[in-house]
């Protein structure tokens, strides 16, 4: 399918926020971005939504594809457009947030992550993007 259109148009990415209570603290899902920008920093799962996908199935997907988790419930948390949020260029993400099974935590890093790892909430790395802001929106919702 092709499109033409004469004015410059935003980049659309998704970010997932997913979260693990387990018996000692609540915890959060970073990956180690293996690509720049940002290569070896820490961020939420994420990337662009392709053009035949809702922005729900490309959470889901990227989720899966950078962390190996699937059957995670999704909840839409924001738009996050601050005009410089991406090096890249224009890029708006809508980020998404749920919470994980402590059966279904196993963690197999792949496609845009080198490292996935769970993160105590309160002792999480410096992280990329504005993904400090995002963290911290969606810890005032749970």
């Amino acid at each position: 399918m092709s499109y033409t259109y004469e004015y410059p148009r935003p980049a659309l990415t998704v970010d997932c926020v997913v979260f693990l209570k387990d018996n000692t603290d609540l915890k959060v899902l970073l990956i180690e971005r293996k690509y720049p920008p940002f290569e070896g920093k820490w961020a939420f799962p994420g990337g662009f939504v392709d053009m035949d996908e809702t922005p729900e199935n490309a959470a889901s997907r990227e989720l899966k594809e950078e962390t190996g988790l699937s059957e995670i419930k999704l909840k839409q948390l924001h738009t996050f457009g601050a005009v410089d949020r991406d090096p890249r260029g224009r890029v708006v993400s809508v980020v998404f947030y749920g919470f994980n099974d402590i059966n279904n935590s196993r963690l197999q890093a792949g496609d845009d992550a080198q490292k996935t790892q769970w993160f105590p909430v309160k002792k999480i790395p410096p992280l990329a993007f504005d993904h400090e802001e995002i963290f911290k929106m969606a810890m005032g919702k749970i």
